[in-house]
């Protein structure tokens, strides 16, 4: 039996890489999906063959920056099919900045899109969720940069760890209204942020000595909302590879 069946989930960012993979498995898995993306073609492309295989999605264009959008967004999926039970905060980019070299007006976008944008989607979705009565299960996306420094990216590794505890106040928060919430901590899977091309062939360490691709960490998120994770709620789950197990500069 899929183990999302009749239920509803908006996802971000799915028009390519990681959102992606997470929308059309979602969907084999019985969830009518909202495919969220800037990107109309993108969003087109996913939602296309998603309901090319039998599943139920539909395009919804958002400019995560904007709140007006972002509750347009939720209200308008609510709308379409009655309700609401899974949000999977994913969308994000990335500075690629040294300290020195940031503006504040790139500063500020990133955390836009990477940290605030995740709140105010719970925010609309809870409401949601709660109005409908039957709970809900929010997955937000974090990075081991949420937990080390970098060389280069100094909003992207503040954002991200401002996701981590986000993540366990919004657990802590929506408790009561049965609306469970989690996230993952992948570490370069599929593409590098912003961008289209995988390269199979990227430089990683961990102890599975391969890249991660989007399909690994889509099955993870897929855990966190079904019934099997009901016990498991304001956690991370590193799905890394075991990357960070690795203390560095270990043979």
């Amino acid at each position: 039996m899929p183990r999302l069946l009749n239920q509803v989930a908006i996802i971000t960012g799915a028009g390519r890489n990681i959102g992606e993979a997470a929308a059309k498995l979602f969907a084999a898995e019985g969830a009518a999906v909202a495919v969220v993306d800037l990107d109309r073609a993108r969003a087109g492309k996913v939602t296309a063959a998603i309901t090319a295989a039998g599943g139920r999605a539909k395009s919804f264009i958002c400019d995560v920056t904007q709140e007006d959008q972002i509750a347009d967004t939720v209200k308008s999926v609510a709308q379409e099919w009655g309700r609401l039970d899974i949000l999977v905060n994913n969308v994000a980019i990335s500075d690629n900045k040294h300290l020195f070299d940031i503006t504040r007006q790139e500063w500020d976008r990133v955390f836009a899109v990477c940290l605030t944008a995740p709140m105010l989607f719970s925010k609309y979705a809870a409401k949601e969720m709660i109005a409908g009565g039957r709970g809900g299960k929010i997955v937000n996306v974090s990075s081991t940069s949420g937990h080390y420094g970098r060389p280069r990216a100094i909003a992207y590794t503040a954002a991200k760890a401002g996701v981590i505890n986000l993540t366990r106040s919004l657990a802590i928060q929506l408790a009561p209204h049965n609306i469970r919430v989690n996230c993952v901590v992948p570490n370069k899977i599929g593409s590098p942020v912003g961008k289209d091309e995988f390269n199979p062939g990227r430089k990683v360490l961990n102890l599975r000595n391969r890249p991660g691709e989007p399909i690994d960490l889509a099955r993870a998120m897929l855990f966190l909302v079904s019934d099997d994770s009901d016990f498991i709620a304001g956690t991370e789950l590193f799905v890394d590879g075991g990357c960070a197990a690795i203390m560095p500069g270990s043979d």
